[in-house]
């Protein structure tokens, strides 16, 4: 009984737990569920939101009869206008406060895949709140100074000085809040398509993840002719619809797993707000959480660290690229697709997780419902999502046009993520012999770095049966 002779060993005295150490972590929910005090707040805010659609139709009703009865000019109804436009600009302003501060300090609101959800709620947090309300602010103050500008015959001189001092100061406190909460940051990132500098260039991570400070790596033997070859024959390939081979040539320098870049300042990808990439990791659903640096490859006979260290980097998110993982089961696919996922997140991208058959779950239930193209139109929020698991289950002829849908619609839009037990060659007997198939796997390798993961089990390690099982999975 190889399998289970690891769970016959002595048990082991587990010590008693000290329940004061509950004490702490009981106090702190208790804290974080006093922010539904906040909720009646939101509520009476909405009320306010009634009192100005009222104010509005009062106001635009009286413009109305004045302007039938012929007692107003051009100056009374610009007026007018103006005042309509006063008021929606701070119900919009409300509305800001209501929506964005309730899914900012209160509870998660539930809209993705909404087809009426706001765009900017999509990417909302406090300092994007901030500039927005800022912005708003401006701009019901710019309404204000129009007015006086507009009545400036009724309008005393000190009214008009002190107007235009206040609306100067409103647009001054907006400008140094827009530059404290860094909302120019996306104009860093480089564009779909764009040349990425330092795309090969690795840095030696100081430690966790979640750490800043950086060092630079060693100096490696110029490889610069190598990689200019190389990378001119990989996009050959790439041009021609052909996935491009994940073994390099055995004479190039090994990256070693050390050379992973972490994320933080000064790193590939700056890590962004600690609160945010936290939601955007749980909003993800991964089953477990894996980073790239904890990958064991102790049971790899062959690994292409080079272009997992270049994975690791995001630059194939930014170009619309993919990435897929194949090999026998308990090799790590799954480890590495969650790593990049958790990177994606921490560099403030959102990432969706799921299996194969749970994509096609939910894409049938679209389907059903009437609403497969918004769903599709829905997905691209997230500029990586992740298909984990396909060849374990056979699909059928209607679930296999789902998945090509979804692939399809993808293609040079947005990121996949794939991991599959059998090569594209046995991809037929998962999804049938069909046209579809092939142009699924078209779709998918093309712009894609493809990595063949060979060695033994890692959760087999040690059994007696892992070689066995690595062998029968390469020989096929």
């Amino acid at each position: 009984m190889p399998l289970l002779g690891h769970a016959m060993s002595a048990p082991t005295h587990t010590p008693k737990p000290d329940f004061r150490s509950y004490a702490a972590p009981s106090l702190g929910y208790a804290l974080f569920a006093t922010r539904w005090l906040q909720a009646p707040l939101y509520f009476g805010l909405v009320a306010a939101q009634g009192v100005y659609v009222y104010k509005f139709f009062n106001e635009l009703w009286h413009l109305v009869l004045h302007v039938l009865s012929g007692q107003v000019n051009e100056t009374h109804v610009m007026l007018a206008v103006l005042k309509l436009v006063d008021v929606v600009m701070i119900a919009n302003l409300l509305i800001m406060v209501i929506v964005g501060g309730y899914e900012t300090f209160v509870s998660r609101i539930g809209l993705q895949g909404h087809r009426d959800q706001p765009e900017w709620l999509s990417h909302v947090n406090s300092n994007v709140l901030k500039v927005k309300l800022a912005t708003a602010i401006v701009g019901i103050s710019s309404v204000h100074l129009l007015q006086m500008f507009v009545d400036v015959d009724h309008t005393s001189h000190h009214s008009l000085m002190w107007g235009t001092i206040i609306h100067m100061a409103f647009i001054l406190s907006a400008a140094i809040l827009a530059y404290m909460s860094g909302p120019m940051e996306g104009h860093s990132q480089p564009m779909p398509g764009d040349p990425v500098p330092g795309r090969r260039r690795a840095t030696l991570p100081s430690g966790d993840l979640n750490l800043p400070e950086l060092g630079e790596l060693p100096e490696l033997p110029d490889r610069s002719d190598r990689s200019d070859r190389s990378e001119r024959a990989d996009r050959s390939e790439r041009d021609a619809g052909r996935p491009v081979s994940a073994e390099r040539d055995p004479a190039a320098p090994v990256v070693l797993r050390e050379y992973i870049p972490a994320q933080g300042k000064n790193g590939p990808r700056e890590l962004k707000d600690a609160g945010g990439a936290e939601l955007r990791v749980r909003a993800a659903g991964f089953p477990a959480r894996k980073l790239l640096e904890e990958f064991d490859d102790d049971h790899q006979r062959f690994l292409d660290w080079e272009t997992i260290t270049r994975l690791g980097t995001l630059d194939f998110v930014d170009t619309h690229e993919n990435a897929v993982f194949l090999g026998p089961p308990g090799t790590g696919k799954t480890h590495l697709a969650i790593a990049l996922g958790m990177r994606a997140c921490r560099a403030g991208h959102e990432v969706l997780f799921a299996t194969g058959s749970e994509w096609v779950s939910r894409l049938t239930a679209a389907q059903a419902a009437g609403r497969l193209t918004e769903e599709l139109a829905a997905l691209d929020r997230y500029a990586l999502i992740i298909v984990d698991e396909i060849g374990y289950l056979s699909f059928g002829a209607e679930e296999t046009n789902l998945l090509f849908r979804l692939v399809s619609h993808r293609y040079e839009r947005a990121s996949v993520v794939v991991t599959s037990d059998k090569p594209f060659a046995r991809w037929s007997e998962v999804f049938g012999d069909t046209p579809v198939t092939y142009a699924m796997i078209d779709r998918l390798a093309h712009h894609a770095d493809i990595i063949t993961l060979k060695g033994d089990s890692y959760r087999l390690r040690g059994q007696g049966v892992d070689r066995a099982l690595a062998a029968a999975g390469d020989s096929h």
